[in-house]
């Protein structure tokens, strides 16, 4: 699923292709991700895309208030408002050439007023798309945690030391921290040292200060290389991140540790797969970790399905890609 640097590399994308752009008309194909579809269809022509934000793991498009010859005027609803995006596992917004043919999967098309459409493709559907007003969207952002990128010092030293969950459930826990997910989680965690399994409340005040130090190094890093493509992920111009290439912990069980050359284990926390050295990142007593994978005949990993279906995916998107360079 897409976490903080994706986002960010989405919303950035699109901020550079279609900011100012005013919508035309909306064509709905499924629409069981959709809160109200009725709503997307009836608010959203004659609105200008005014800005394209990030807020954690959510996309939002800040549109202007409709033109009073408008349907949404007559409604009564014609103050600015706002169209939430969450792309969830395999959702993907671009805008493209309304004279393309649609993709399979491609449920939300806008036009726009410059010819093209911005089209939103979901092959899972386990995205969100919502259109908000004020109102509505500060009662939707209410009770998410501060923004990784922007915490400072004392603040993030709060939201971990004295809670008694795992670190890495807090790290997940969009009520403490929004946007930060499995993977940079880990990476993050093994930079710092510190166990996924070790509570919070057992961290000291400078444990959490270079936690926070190298998870914010870690995402900033991450937004420069467009994110980590890991199976389905693809920025706004339809290209792979490339963080993936940097990965220290994250889907790398069994292999050797960059730091200590000691195998990386995997354990599951808070219900996810957390990758992690045994030997850099000490075990909190009686935590249990994963058996590593098997070997085969030839003396490779064989690996865990996860880990499979994973760079099967990935093998697949990248051909994929590939091909449509090539066209």
């Amino acid at each position: 699923m897409p976490e903080l640097p994706e986002v960010e590399t989405v919303a950035r994308g699109l901020r550079q292709t279609i900011l100012g752009r005013r919508i035309l008309s909306v064509t709905l194909g499924k629409t069981d991700f959709i809160d109200d579809p009725a709503a997307l269809e009836q608010h959203l022509p004659g609105r200008q895309i005014e800005a394209v934000e990030r807020y954690g793991k959510f996309m939002l498009l800040r549109l202007s208030a409709a033109h009073s010859e408008t349907r949404a005027a007559a409604n009564g609803d014609a103050a600015p408002a706002s169209l939430l995006v969450h792309l969830g596992m395999t959702g993907q917004i671009a805008p493209t050439s309304a004279a393309q043919p649609l993709e399979r999967h491609t449920h939300v098309c806008l036009l726009l007023d410059d010819g093209r459409e911005l089209r939103y493709t979901d092959a899972r559907r386990f995205g969100r798309i919502a259109y908000l007003t004020k109102a509505l969207l500060a009662e939707e952002l209410t009770g998410f945690g501060a923004d990784p990128l922007e915490v400072s010092k004392e603040e993030f030293a709060d939201r971990i030391c004295g809670r008694r969950a795992r670190i890495k459930a807090l790290l997940l826990d969009q009520t403490v921290l929004r946007g930060v997910g499995n993977i940079y989680a880990d990476e993050s965690l093994w930079r710092a040292r510190i166990h996924p399994g070790q509570l919070g409340a057992k961290l000291s005040r400078r444990q959490a200060e270079t936690l926070r130090r190298v998870l914010q190094d870690i995402l900033r890093k991450a937004i420069v290389l467009r994110g980590s493509s890991i199976s389905d992920f693809l920025d706004a111009e339809g290209q792979p991140g490339e963080y993936q290439r940097h990965h220290r912990a994250y889907g790398r069980e069994g292999k050797n540790c960059y730091r200590c050359k000691t195998r990386i284990r995997r354990a599951i926390v808070a219900g996810r797969s957390s990758y992690f050295c045994a030997r850099c990142q000490p075990s909190p007593r009686g935590f249990a970790m994963l058996p590593l994978p098997r070997r085969g005949k030839n003396g490779k990993e064989k690996g865990n399905a996860e880990t499979r279906r994973t760079l099967r995916l990935g093998r697949s998107k990248r051909r994929s890609v590939e091909r449509k360079r090539k066209i």
